[in-house]
């Protein structure tokens, strides 16, 4: 049987694509180093101090069917958490847990896309580069993926409104990252507010990915859904967070959607046929992680330090730009492919090709030029890794220390 063609054109995913670029390549190691591998989201820090004793206090969770929405202990923690962060007063019939956001970036596209949008087949705009569940949903409900350019000219943002009438017209949703994975950047509320009302304007939905609005250098960002409330417009965004960045339990796969009744019904009402409910046990965890902040503050200021790092080593580096929040650099180089089999061979440190996060148009692919850099390691071992980092691609170009 024939794979359905708007699958078979996506393009292979970036961690096996990356594995194949560096096939053959032995890391370039001096004595006493260890390879350095800066590829991944995947936070190292410490899991909070409760989650064994939650976990344990409700083992027997496992035996039971989950509820697929989410507890109501969880989803009043997520309401108060909200609320706390945002000021915001969400009922929990506004909000559904999450088997990982993933999973909600991708269903809210199968319960939300229309079919067709004022006759015509409808756009799904995503910002270039981009988290590749996006693409996958557009595919998913036949919808035109429009990938629109984050670029250092756009302040690594995507411009929607500078889109044609006509495809903004069909638009049924757009995505947007902030803090953006994977270039740091944070949507203002000046910004947010400008899409909002070209959402109203323009009649679609923005699903608003926030998973990496926990960590920052200088003031929280903005929340979508907040913004678009005070605007009156809250029933043009759905948001979606998670634990794995803010509370370091990536392998917890626990997160939440929130937006309007009417758009949760939809998602819930899906979930209910085809979703996979998060088990009893991690619904605890969950509930006892949203309702403690003072870890989320400790790794917080565990990735400020780490910024700040990033700024000594690679500040007086052509194109470097500060992270804003989250926790990847995304650096200039001429070639990301070649920059990144050149640092693994001479270095021993690994990092993520830019283009592996794009999508070529009109011939051109706008992470080409960029690696990716995961902030997830120890102070130390940043440290160590971006000055060896700076060693093989930059020294030659800059002009001493950072």
């Amino acid at each position: 049987m024939a794979i359905p063609e708007r699958f078979s054109n996506l393009p292979e995913y970036a961690f096996p694509r990356l594995r194949t670029l560096l096939a053959g390549i032995q890391p370039g190691l001096h004595e006493g180093e260890a390879p350095a591998i800066l590829t991944i989201g995947e936070p190292r820090h410490a899991m909070p101090d409760f989650v064994a004793e939650v976990m344990a206090a409700n083992i027997g969770g496992f035996a039971k069917y989950p509820q697929n929405e989410g507890t109501p202990g969880l989803l009043d923690a997520i309401s108060g958490w909200l609320g706390r962060r945002y000021g915001l007063d969400v009922v929990p019939d506004r909000i559904m847990a999450l088997n990982g956001t993933r999973e909600g970036l991708f269903n809210a596209a199968l319960a939300l896309c229309p079919e067709q949008k004022n006759g015509q087949h409808p756009a799904i705009l995503i910002p270039n580069p981009f988290y590749q569940v996006y693409a996958v949903a557009a595919a998913a409900v036949q919808a035109q993926p429009v990938f629109v350019p984050a670029t250092p000219d756009t302040g690594n943002l995507p411009d929607y409104a500078a889109l044609p009438s006509a495809v903004l017209d069909r638009t049924a949703i757009a995505y947007l990252c902030s803090p953006a994975n994977p270039q740091g950047a944070i949507a203002d509320r000046d910004y947010l507010e400008r899409l909002i009302a070209l959402a109203d304007r323009h009649d679609f939905l923005i699903s608003a990915d926030e998973c990496y609005s926990e960590i920052w250098r200088d003031a929280p960002p903005p929340g979508a859904l907040a913004v678009a409330a005070g605007m009156g417009l809250a029933d043009r965004v759905v948001i979606f967070n998670s634990l794995s960045k803010r509370s370091n339990l990536a392998g917890l796969r626990s997160g939440f959607v929130a937006g309007s009744a009417a758009n949760i019904a939809q998602i819930r009402r899906l979930r209910a046929y085809a979703g996979a409910p998060l088990s009893l046990p991690a619904q605890a965890v969950s509930e006892a992680a949203w309702r403690e902040e003072s870890h989320v503050a400790a790794s917080r200021a565990l990735y400020q330090r780490k910024y700040a790092i990033a700024d000594r080593v690679l500040g007086n580096v052509p194109g470097y730009r500060p992270v804003q929040g989250g926790f990847f650099l995304w650096l200039p180089v001429p070639d990301g492919e070649e920059a990144a089999k050149i640092l693994w061979a001479r270095a021993g440190v690994q990092v993520l090709p830019g283009a592996y996060l794009s999508r070529e148009v009109d011939g051109h692919n706008p992470g080409r030029g960029f690696i990716r850099v995961a902030l997830v390691a120890d102070a130390e071992q940043t440290e160590s890794a971006l000055m060896r980092l700076r060693a093989v691609l930059y020294d030659e170009t800059t002009d001493g220390e950072g």
